[in-house]
């Protein structure tokens, strides 16, 4: 998040910048605003883990559709999942704390006092899988590949860095283009490492299944093409010991299997397929679980809380779409979806209906704007939907018997409003074409709750097409932009910056592969977009992202849809995790295997230390 200030004399001798350099001590954390993490720098493990937990085993998952590509970092093919794991970063997010990252390939991290470039102090005894060791050449031709060959979004995130200084073989800096840059330090941290040795004789713009090497606590260890991957644990692993790392890791193997429908996977997981699933479905959950695995307390049931924002899951319009370009046209379909029906009958009354892009966290707007608020949406009046300054937000709220004609009135004023009118039994757009929409689907399990709403849309004369696609044609349709309707979330954190350019931002809306999928090029919403990143205190972070997240709901931009605030996951009860839960995720790799109880307690549910 960066001031707007320039930086000036990046140049103009030494002397500025040993003067930065000796204001600023080398730490084992980094904070947003300097605050002192809460882990000091002799600790010996999160709160979060069990430091002796047992190694071994083999957790097995279930993927969704397919992968055919070991490459996460372009936007070519479909990555296998976890292929993450493979690799170390700079830097260690912790868990327990809304943005803190603790020095992992970097031993330490010092930043500018104006936050204006980071230097990461890399560990000598880091290393590749090969052997080789992790340096700051690595770091820069980490950084360099991904900006300038990698998906269009490190584009985006990183855009503020000006250039990659490598001091040393364990020393590197980033120099940013504007000094006030809180965020940037932090996310740099995050940064994958590859090795330079293994990447430089190979075509990085290439998707392919070939083994890469990495430097993490796993290998891949067998891949089956679109069908199954599996991780191997790195015995020597070089950052076995470390604090950030005690208590991580305990599975000696971890296996992904992939299903082509979530249905059959749920009954493959109910028939000890694999072992552990996180739920997303409101009626599987009431109503899916009923065997006798779960009565005897074989296979667990368990909510956790979650007190991460829960971001904006919704119906999004793609607003490059001539028909979707009207915000009255997108307030009008948004009268048809009847989510207090669905809730009712679909849901068995399990979420809320979710009212900000930042729901469930005090980022959130709600009423009437405050005078913080105020004065950053004021200098853009003319720009904004006037609605923004006198009126409440709201969803369309029904009585759930499932009859909206209060709804669908305003709806068709709505869109006479805008030029749409009724020829015989059809809807005829402002060019007077039949209004026919698609709606791009994966998952087969949604259909269900599109089906009212395509009933409600038929009601007035609108044709809702669900057209269902494979993964790979899914992921590929989403990146060409080639769709009217999906559903999709923009995911958030209690600290949002850089990201927000790759959702809202003008600069992403024609980036393939961005999730800029509405297709946003507003500058209203690119001003506060700005201005969110540069906040200069967690009061002043708070303040922008409520005016945004009232200009993006009054856009109309997607149909809200609905949040639950615990994760409901269901594993075998052969699996333990530790008594404390992180408090911003589920921790999943901290839980280990645990000793097979008896076969005469086989009945009885099994303790999982929490």
């Amino acid at each position: 998040m960066t001031r707007p200030l320039r930086l000036r004399l990046l140049a103009g001798g030494a002397a500025l910048l040993l003067g930065f350099a000796a204001q600023a001590a080398p730490k084992h954390a980094l904070t947003l605003y300097d605050e002192a993490p809460k882990y000091p720098a002799n600790f010996q493990h999160f709160d979060y883990v069990n430091p002796d937990a047992p190694k071994g085993g083999t957790l097995r998952q279930a993927g969704f559709g397919g992968f055919d590509s070991l490459n996460p970092f372009i936007n070519k093919g479909v990555a296998a999942d976890d292929i993450g794991m493979i690799y170390d970063t700079l830097t260690r997010h912790s868990l327990d704390e809304p943005f803190t990252e603790y020095g992992l390939l970097a031993e330490k991290m010092e930043k500018a006092p104006d936050n204006s470039w980071v230097r990461f102090y890399l560990r000598r005894e880091a290393r590749f899988h090969d052997g080789q060791p992790v340096t700051a050449e690595d770091v820069k031709f980490t950084f360099d590949t991904l900006m300038s060959k990698g998906a269009p979004m490190y584009r985006a995130y990183y855009a503020d860095v000006e250039r990659v200084e490598v001091e040393s073989s364990q020393r590197v800096r980033f120099v940013f283009k504007h000094a006030g840059n809180r965020e940037l330090p932090l996310i740099l941290g995050q940064l994958p490492v590859l090795p330079k040795h293994w990447w430089e004789t190979r075509d990085f713009t290439r998707g392919n299944l070939e083994v890469p090497l990495g430097s993490g606590p796993y290998r891949v260890a067998d891949v089956q093409a679109g069908r199954s991957i599996r991780y191997q644990r790195v015995e020597d692993w070089w950052g076995k010991d470390l604090p950030v790392n005690r208590g991580f890791y305990n599975f000696d193997n971890l296996v992904t299997d992939y299903y082509r429908d979530n249905t059959v996977a749920l009954e493959a997981l109910k028939a000890g397929q694999f072992d552990y699933w996180l739920e997303t479905s409101a009626k599987n959950w009431a109503t899916a679980y009923n065997t006798s695995a779960v009565a005897n307390g074989q296979l667990i049931k368990e909510e956790i809380e979650n007190h991460n924002p829960t971001g904006m899951q919704g119906f999004i319009f793609n607003t490059r779409r001539p028909v979707f370009q009207d915000a009255r046209v997108r307030e009008a379909l948004s009268l048809l979806f009847d989510f207090e029906w669905a809730n009712k009958k679909l849901f068995n009354g399990a979420y809320t209906r979710t009212h900000s892009y930042f729901d469930n966290s005090e980022l959130a707007s709600s009423g009437l704007p405050g005078d913080d608020e105020l004065k950053l949406l004021e200098p853009l009046r003319a720009q904004v939907p006037p609605q923004v300054f006198d009126q409440a937000f709201s969803v369309p709220q029904t009585d759930g018997s499932g009859i909206i004609r209060e709804q669908q009135r305003r709806a068709y004023q709505l869109l006479q409003q805008a030029g749409w009118r009724v020829d015989g039994d059809r809807m005829l757009d402002a060019n007077g074409q039949p209004v026919s929409i698609e709606f791009l689907l994966a998952q087969t399990e949604f259909e269900r709750v599109l089906l009212p709403f395509k009933r409600n849309l038929a009601d007035l004369g609108m044709e809702l097409v669900i057209r269902r696609v494979d993964v790979s044609q899914y992921i590929n349709r989403l990146r060409s932009r080639d769709f009217d309707l999906i559903v999709s979330g923009f995911p958030q954190s209690n600290s949002p910056g850089n990201e927000q350019r790759e959702y809202w931002h003008s600069s992403s809306a024609d980036n393939p592969g961005s999730r800029n999928f509405i297709g946003l090029k507003d500058p209203a919403v690119d001003q506060l977009v700005e201005g969110l990143i540069k906040a200069d205190s967690r009061q002043e972070l708070i303040a922008h992202t409520r005016a945004l997240d009232r200009v993006l709901l009054w856009g109309h931009y997607v149909i809200p849809n609905w949040h639950i605030k615990t994760w409901r996951v269901a594993y075998w009860n052969r699996f333990a995790h530790p008594k404390v839960t992180p408090q911003y995720d589920i921790g999943l790799h901290t839980w280990w295997l645990r000793e097979q109880p008896a076969a005469t307690d086989s009945a009885a549910p099994a303790s999982t230390e929490h």
